[in-house]
């Protein structure tokens, strides 16, 4: 946890710790995370976003993730963006409009600028992503399906996956082509975060 936020700086740290305590406002009234989860939205789902951001290709411009649902990773990514250098173009497509709400509030309360797209991934227009991001939505494979209208062609996918990782990346090597790498998760080790590029049909 110590290599996610010795390089961040306390300006960005208040803007995390803002939108925690804004997850944790909205959601008895929109179910962003589990009851369980109230009390660990840092642990669990902050430092998970922000170890997904490390693993994202230097320089990358555009960032698109999919059922940003609580903002995890959308709006965490579009906080570290801005902080950086070079800050990115992220967009987060959500189908469930109260959770787009929530997501605009949240890019409204934290001064973080990124764009909401209320509608199924599969209606939205290709968005030539350089990075593909998504955290428990759906299997690899699926996974693979939705994001690959919307690569360009060096782009990037990062997925958070739960313990069943290894089955779903042998299944989805059944029906893609595709170069990947794996970091364990620094909150389970039996969960991965796989980075997948160079995606084409088996």
């Amino acid at each position: 946890m110590i290599d996610l936020l010795q390089d961040v700086s306390r300006e960005t740290i208040d803007r995390l710790r803002s939108f925690e305590d804004i997850v944790v406002k909205w959601t008895p009234k929109i179910n962003l995370v589990s009851r369980q989860d109230r009390s660990v939205v840092w642990d669990r789902h902050i430092l998970d976003s922000m170890q997904m951001y490390s693993l994202a290709p230097k320089g990358f411009s555009r960032w698109v993730d999919f059922g940003s649902g609580g903002g995890f990773p959308g709006v965490v990514v579009a906080i570290l963006s801005e902080a950086s250098k070079t800050p990115s173009t992220v967009t987060m497509i959500e189908s469930d409009s109260r959770k787009a709400a929530f997501l605009r509030a949240a890019l409204r309360e934290t001064g973080a600028r990124a764009t909401v797209i209320n509608d199924r991934i599969e209606q939205v227009r290709p968005q030539n992503a350089d990075v593909v991001s998504a955290r428990a939505l759906a299997d690899l494979a699926s996974l693979l399906q939705l994001a690959k209208p919307h690569m360009n062609a060096d782009a990037t996918c990062i997925f958070a996956k739960g313990a069943k990782w290894r089955t779903e990346l042998s299944e989805a090597e059944t029906k893609w082509k595709f170069n990947h790498a794996v970091a364990t998760s620094n909150l389970d080790p039996d969960a991965a975060i796989l980075s997948i590029r160079e995606l084409s049909r088996a």
